[in-house]
């Protein structure tokens, strides 16, 4: 099993999976934790549809609570840490699909990922990883 990553909450995302059913970040949680090692787990789908999802760089985990879907997006492209994009109530009316709204928030977030990894906190937690990986 690899080092466990570091987990990166990208805008309001971690705010946000906190406002959602205790039972919901529970299983968020424990899901997100799987992934930091590395492992997988049925909830988790991959993002498709977009050219920035290609690849499976873009995943999410699905949970339902009370009739209603919650949905917690992550980004595993990077070695240094799970990314967490966005974590929302889905609200379509279009079977699974993900709203329109939150799709352009996802997009957005990925692009504050790329200027955090460039930014001197982001080298950092990349240099921190590449040191510790050389010390094992």
């Amino acid at each position: 099993m690899d080092e466990e990553k570091t987990l990166v909450w990208i805008g309001s995302s971690k705010k946000d999976l906190l406002k959602m059913p205790e039972d919901v970040r529970r299983t968020m949680g424990y899901v997100l934790g799987k992934v930091q090692n590395g492992e997988s787990d049925e909830a988790i789908k991959f993002l498709t549809g977009r050219k920035e999802f290609k690849g499976g760089k873009v995943r999410e985990i699905c949970d339902d609570e009370g009739g209603d879907t919650y949905r917690s997006v992550f980004t595993v492209e990077h070695e240094e840490a799970v990314y967490i994009l966005h974590c929302f109530q889905k609200k379509s009316k279009r079977g699974i699909e993900t709203p329109q709204e939150d799709i352009d928030r996802i997009i957005e977030r990925l692009k504050a990922v790329d200027r955090f990894r460039a930014s001197v906190d982001g080298l950092n937690l990349i240099a921190c990883c590449k040191a510790d990986k050389t010390r094992q």
